[in-house]
């Protein structure tokens, strides 16, 4: 009898998580970073679109691609990109108030509890973990974030003489960081909902792309697409 209990609610689990917008991210052994997303663990992972979601602007192409290790989440961006809107040189400040690429990991559905990471052409983070609590929303940034704890990051700007062509970034996030979020570190066969987003401020307004069919709120964590660990 426990078996059979033990086995429904691992088929419940993952119905909670399974749908036609699951994205299957590959297992890798883990490598170095340099911002391009130059080593050839990436050729395992296709490369997503972002869907503009605002009028007006220029529609930049975005693209992201997610691998996993035992050891943690890897994620590249790729934007199409005229000038960097940003003054943020410093890490944890409001990098959402200018062009920025988001993650966002909800890694257990029974709970409005997610992490957010966001990074700018300048290589400065906000890593934050968000109660979404009575449809109130407020984030904490992490305690002893320093060694294996510490997200590994480098961005990389194109340029082509003066004029900038697009930008990239790639980010390692290691497992023990986003301890004792339920279903880490994950095995295969495990599904969190995520989404990864872009915010582009060149024509003086916030402009949003999204993976996930948010409306108005990257926060909105209940329309988060899936995302499965093979």
């Amino acid at each position: 009898m426990r078996a059979i209990l033990l086995i429904c609610c691992m088929v419940l689990s993952a119905e909670l998580f399974a749908g036609v917008d699951t994205l299957g991210v590959p297992q890798v052994g883990d490598f170095a970073i340099d911002g391009r997303g130059s080593h050839d663990n990436w050729k395992q992972a296709a490369w997503v679109p972002l869907t503009k979601l605002d009028k007006g602007a220029e529609s930049y192409h975005t693209t992201f691609k997610v691998l996993y290790s035992t050891k943690g989440v890897y994620v590249l961006f790729d934007g199409v990109d005229k000038k960097i809107t940003s003054t943020y040189m410093n890490d944890f400040e409001n990098l959402f108030n200018a062009d920025v690429f988001e993650v966002f990991f909800h890694t257990d559905p029974a709970m409005p509890l997610y992490f957010e990471y966001e990074i700018n052409a300048y290589n400065k983070e906000l890593v934050l973990l968000i109660p979404h609590l009575d449809k109130r929303v407020m984030g904490w940034i992490p305690w002893h974030y320093n060694g294996e704890r510490k997200v590994v990051k480098q961005v990389f700007v194109e340029k082509e003489k003066d004029n900038m062509q697009k930008w990239t970034a790639e980010i390692f996030v290691p497992f023990v960081l986003l301890s004792p979020l339920g279903n880490v570190p994950p095995k295969k066969g495990t599904y969190w909902n995520a989404n990864f987003c872009r915010l582009d401020y060149d024509e003086g307004k916030m402009i949003k792309w999204s993976w996930s069919p948010i409306e108005t709120s990257f926060h909105e964590y209940k329309k988060y697409k899936t995302i499965r660990f093979d």
